[in-house]
């Protein structure tokens, strides 16, 4: 398994330690222990133009995953997941809207992104698959963050 995280952006400090602790447990549950992933953190400027130039939505976002297993040559290296990144800012937002702590929205939004690496899917689907996907990333963010009480 290997857990590639760059951190390209200054706003809020990063744990890489414990996302690569995190991330490697997600991926045990998946099944997906011989997979590599690469997460990538980044502000809403860098996110923003990622948006645009990618999915030609000019905003920033929470998370954009892009799964090396899909489209024409996804089975040229079928150990490679793909890449995530995630707009520390936006997920800062979404913390205090959502009464989440940072770090609980930072595991969400790896599930999150994860997932749709495996070929889950919310938007331009059905309602089936939709629910598929909300229900998975429920089940793995009550697994993995259970709290020590």
């Amino acid at each position: 398994m290997k857990i590639q995280i760059g951190n390209r952006q200054k706003l809020i400090e990063i744990d890489k330690r414990s996302i690569r602790a995190f991330v490697a447990r997600l991926l045990r549950l998946l099944d997906c222990r011989d997979k590599e992933v690469s997460l990538t953190f980044v502000d809403d400027a860098a996110i923003r133009v990622i948006n645009r130039q990618y999915l030609s939505k000019d905003r920033p976002t929470n998370v954009i995953s892009f799964s090396l297993q899909e489209g024409e040559f996804g089975d040229i290296n079928p150990d490679i997941l793909g890449d995530v990144i995630i707009s520390v800012e936006t997920a800062l937002r979404d913390a205090k809207s959502g009464n989440l702590t940072f770090d609980d929205e930072i595991r969400f939004l790896l599930i999150h992104g994860i997932l749709h690496l495996m070929g889950y899917n919310h938007e331009n689907t059905t309602l089936q698959m939709t629910k598929k996907m909300r229900q998975k990333e429920k089940e793995l963010f009550e697994r993995l963050t259970i709290k020590d009480e």
